[in-house]
C-alpha cells in the first residue's frame, strides 16, 4: 500500500475522506460501473459503498467492516472463445454476514487491485 490513497476520481475520495473516523486511512476508491455516481472506497477499517443501489434506491453511504466479510470473490470469466482467467472480469464480489454484494469496477485491472487491497487487509485484520 503507498502513502497516498489510489483514486478514480478525486470528488469520490473526497466523499469517503469526509465519511472516515478518527485514525483510519483510505488506501482506495474505485469507480463503479451502472451505478453513475457509484464508487467502492477501501480503508484500513472497512469497505464504504457508496451507491443508489442499496437501500430502496436511495443514494446511501454503507460501511461493511471487515469483521462482518468472510468472502470475497472475482469473477471468473474463462470460456472456450475468451480464454482469459479469473482476473480478467471487472466484477468482485462479497459476503458479510447474511449479505451478498457485488461490484462491477472500470476494467479487470481496477477489480483484480481492488480484490487484492480488500483480502490483504481482511488477512491483516484477523489477526488483530
Amino acid at each position: 500500500m503507498t502513502d497516498k490513497p489510489y483514486a478514480d476520481k478525486k470528488e469520490q475520495l473526497q466523499k469517503v475522506e469526509s465519511a472516515c473516523l478518527p485514525g483510519e486511512t483510505i488506501h482506495g476508491v474505485f469507480d463503479m460501473k451502472g451505478g453513475g455516481t457509484g464508487f467502492l472506497g477501501v480503508t484500513s477499517k472497512r469497505i464504504i459503498v457508496y451507491d443508489k443501489a442499496f437501500m430502496r434506491k436511495m443514494k446511501a453511504v454503507v460501511s461493511i467492516p471487515y469483521s462482518r466479510i468472510y468472502t470475497i470473490a472475482a469473477e471468473d470469466e474463462s470460456g472456450l472463445m475468451t480464454g482469459r482467467g479469473v482476473f480478467s472480469s471487472s466484477k468482485i464480489a462479497l459476503k458479510a454476514g447474511g449479505d451478498e454484494y457485488e461490484f462491477e469496477l472500470r476494467g479487470a485491472d481496477k477489480a483484480h487491485y481492488a480484490h487484492n487491497m480488500i483480502l490483504s487487509l481482511m488477512l491483516h485484520s484477523e489477526r488483530h
